[in-house]
C-alpha cells in the first residue's frame, strides 16, 4: 500500500471518513444501548424492537437510496462549481423522499399488526411491536427531511456540521429513551413504548436543529426553499434517470433482507433475538467503513465533476484496500468479543447459543460485506453506474440469497446460525461480478460535463 506514503490523499480521506465514521459510530453506540435497555425487559421485548425497527429499515433504505442516488449528481456538481444546481437535486431529492416517508407513517400509524404479522405470528411480540410502531412512526416525516439534507451536505464536503447535529439529536433519544424505558428522572416507566417516544422526540429534534444550523452557518444548501423546486423537465429526467436505479436498489436489497428477517423469526423468538442483537454488532463493527464508503464516494465524484476519470479510479481503489484490510482486523475483535457481547443480555440460554455462532459466522464474512460495499457505493454508484449496480443487486439478493434463505430455514429447517451462512452465498455471487464491472472502467460515467439541457447517456449494462 504504497500510497499511504501520499500525504495529500490521506489528509483529504480522513477529512471526509472521520467525521461520517464518528458520526456512524455514535449512531450506532446508541442504538446498541437501546436494544442493551430494552434487553433487560427480555427478549420478547428485543423481537418486538428488531421486527418494528424493520419498517423503519425498509423507509430508510428507500431514502437512503434516493438520497445517495441524488448525491452522485451535488457531488459532480461540487467538483464542478455549480451549487444552484446541487440546490435543484435537493429539491427533488426531497419531493421524493417525503412523500414515500408519508406513506409509511400512515401505514405505521393505522395498520402496525398487519406490518408485524408479516414477520412473526407471535401475539406477545406483535402486539409490543405495534405500540412501538404507532408512536415512532409520526416521525418518519421529519426523518426524510434530515436524510435529504445530510446526504446533500456530504457531497459538499459539510461532514462536521452533519456529525454534529446527528450525535447531539441521537445522545437526546438515548437519553430520553433510558428515562422513559426504566421510569427516571420522575417519568413513568413505559418499557418499548418509552423507547419509541425517545426515537420519535430524537428524530423530530434532529430535522429541527439542522435546518436551523444550515442557515445559520450559511451552507451552499441556505437559500430560500422555493429555489430549490425551480427545476425544468429536462433537468428531472436527467436526475432521475441516474437517481432512481439507486433507490430501487435499497428497495429490492430492503425487501431482500425483510425476508432474510422473516424466516429467522419463523424459527423462533430467541433466533430473530440474537439476530437483532447481531445487528447492532455488525453496525457497530462497520462505522468505519461507512465513513470510508462515503469518503471514496465524494471523491471519485468530485475527481469525475473535475474530468479527471484516472484520478477518480486510482482513490477507488485505495479507499477499497484499506477498507478490506481494517475489516480484517476488525473481524479479529468480532471473534474473540462473543462470549463478552452475549453476556450482556438477559435472553435465554439458546439465544446466548445462537448469537455467539451468528457473531462467529460474521466475523469470517465481514471483510467481503465491506468489499461489496466499497464497489458498490464507493465505486460502481459514484460513478453514475447505478443501473449495473440495480441489477446486480437484484440478481444476487432475489435469485441467490432469498432462495437459499427459504430452503434453509423452511425446508431443510437448519438452526438460525447456519441459515444466516448460506444466505453469504449473495455476498460471494455480488463480489464476482462487481470485480469484473470495476475492473472493465465502464462505471465511470461523467454526468454533470455536458451541454445546457442534454441528458447524461444511460450508463450502459
Amino acid at each position: 500500500m504504497s500510497f499511504l506514503k501520499d500525504k495529500e490523499f490521506l489528509r483529504a480521506a480522513l477529512a471526509l471518513s472521520v467525521p461520517v465514521a464518528l458520526q456512524q459510530l455514535i449512531t450506532a453506540s446508541l442504538n446498541m444501548i437501546d436494544v442493551l435497555m430494552v434487553g433487560q425487559l427480555g427478549e420478547t421485548a428485543v423481537a418486538a424492537l428488531g421486527l418494528a425497527n424493520q419498517v423503519f429499515f425498509l423507509l430508510a433504505l428507500f431514502v437512503f437510496g434516493v438520497t445517495s442516488g441524488m448525491a452522485i449528481f451535488t457531488a459532480q456538481f461540487w467538483g464542478k462549481g455549480d451549487v444552484e444546481s446541487i440546490r435543484k437535486v435537493l429539491g427533488i431529492c426531497l419531493a421524493i423522499a417525503t412523500l414515500v416517508a408519508t406513506a409509511f407513517t400512515l401505514a405505521a400509524v393505522l395498520i402496525p399488526e398487519t406490518l408485524m404479522s408479516f414477520y412473526t405470528n407471535d401475539a406477545e411480540v406483535i402486539a409490543l411491536g405495534s405500540k412501538y410502531l404507532r408512536i415512532v412512526g409520526v416521525s418518519y416525516i421529519l426523518m426524510a427531511i434530515s436524510f435529504s439534507y445530510i446526504a446533500i451536505l456530504r457531497s459538499v464536503t459539510q461532514v462536521l456540521l452533519t456529525m454534529a447535529v446527528s450525535a447531539l439529536a441521537l445522545t437526546l433519544k438515548t437519553i430520553l429513551g433510558y428515562a422513559l424505558i426504566f421510569g427516571h428522572f420522575g417519568l413513568p416507566a413505559l418499557g418499548v413504548r418509552g423507547a419509541a417516544i425517545g426515537t420519535a422526540v430524537g428524530w423530530s429534534f434532529m430535522c429541527g436543529l439542522l435546518l436551523f444550523v444550515v442557515y445559520a452557518y450559511k451552507t451552499p444548501l441556505a437559500a430560500n426553499p422555493l429555489t430549490f423546486f425551480r427545476f425544468d423537465r429536462n433537468f428531472l429526467i436527467k436526475v432521475l434517470r441516474t437517481s432512481m436505479p439507486a433507490a430501487i436498489n435499497e428497495v429490492a436489497w430492503s425487501f431482500g433482507i425483510t425476508v432474510y428477517n422473516a424466516v429467522y423469526a419463523r424459527i423462533g423468538t430467541d433466533a430473530i433475538a440474537a439476530v437483532n442483537i447481531n445487528a447492532t454488532i455488525e453496525e457497530l463493527a462497520f462505522v468505519l467503513f461507512i465513513g470510508l464508503g462515503n469518503a471514496c464516494s465524494i471523491s471519485v465524484g468530485n475527481k469525475i465533476g473535475e474530468k479527471d476519470k484516472e484520478a477518480a479510479f486510482e482513490y477507488s481503489r485505495r479507499f477499497t484496500i484499506m477498507a478490506v484490510a481494517l475489516a480484517l482486523a476488525g473481524s479479529v475483535v468480532v471473534f474473540f468479543s462473543r462470549e463478552y457481547v452475549a453476556g450482556l443480555y438477559q435472553i435465554s440460554d439458546s439465544a446466548v447459543y445462537d448469537l455467539m455462532r451468528i457473531m462467529r459466522v460474521y466475523s469470517f464474512s465481514a471483510w467481503l460485506r465491506v468489499f461489496n460495499f466499497m464497489m458498490f457505493i464507493g465505486a460502481l454508484r459514484a460513478g453514475g453506474d447505478t443501473r449495473f449496480a440495480m441489477f446486480t443487486e437484484l440478481f444476487s439478493i432475489w435469485l441467490v440469497g432469498v432462495p437459499v434463505a427459504l430452503v434453509g430455514g423452511f425446508v431443510l429447517r437448519l438452526p438460525v446460525y447456519d441459515v444466516y451462512a448460506l444466505v453469504l452465498l449473495e455476498e460471494v455471487v455480488k463480489a464476482i461480478v462487481v470485480t469484473r464491472r470495476y475492473l472493465s472502467r465502464k462505471w465511470l460515467h461523467d454526468l454533470v460535463n455536458l451541454a445546457d439541457g442534454d441528458a447524461p447517456l444511460a450508463p450502459a449494462v
